[in-house]
């Protein structure tokens, strides 16, 4: 009967509701342990933002690397040792590591040729350390290089090329749950 239809589709769109409800909170409750995670390097070239449900993580590469450098030093290492150990008590969050460069052009030699190799070598040494902790599972960690191309800034001045050399950690929720019940 009609009736009961509207019925179904109303506990279907209540359910939805709830659920929806319950991913906002857990993305915010997510960004606000890996903020406080993070406090210690506020200041520091580090921001936590949410943005289209997904937590965004940028850290400037002044404080991971040194100059056309893919190592991340100790101050960055101890950033992501912290950052890690809030990922481990998220095991359902898929985790995008992306490296950005400034467009200047990179003279490497024979490992790094360009800001494409450049930014790849910088997201996979972020992705080493922060899968050094046991409980971040290798298979939910994709590390990506986007080169220069998708700037924050300006690269005509100093400032700008240094805010567009980055790294993003990008933090994605699996939202299966919510698909399966859309998809009913």
């Amino acid at each position: 009967s009609v009736s009961t239809a509207l019925m179904a589709r109303e506990a279907k769109v209540n359910e939805l509701q709830r659920m929806l409800t319950e991913k906002d909170s857990a993305t915010e409750a997510l960004r606000k342990s890996v903020a406080d995670a993070l406090l210690g390097f506020k200041g520091k070239g580090v921001n936590v933002e949410e943005k289209d449900g997904r937590i965004y993580v940028t850290l400037d590469n002044s404080l991971l690397f040194g100059s056309g450098k893919w190592d991340v030093g100790s101050e960055g290492t101890k950033a992501l040792d912290q950052l890690s150990a809030v990922l481990a008590e998220n095991p359902d969050i898929n985790i995008l590591i992306e490296g950005h460069t400034d467009d200047d052009k990179y003279y490497g030699g024979q490992v790094i040729k360009d800001n494409w190799d450049l930014s790849v070598m910088r997201a996979t040494s972020v992705v080493k350390i922060l899968t050094k902790n046991k409980g971040v599972d290798p298979t939910r960690v994709t590390a990506a290089g986007r080169s220069e191309y998708l700037p924050v800034a300006s690269n005509e001045e100093d400032a700008g090329k240094a805010k567009n050399r980055r790294i993003e950690i990008i933090l994605i929720p699996d939202y299966q749950a919510l698909l399966d019940l859309i998809n009913e």
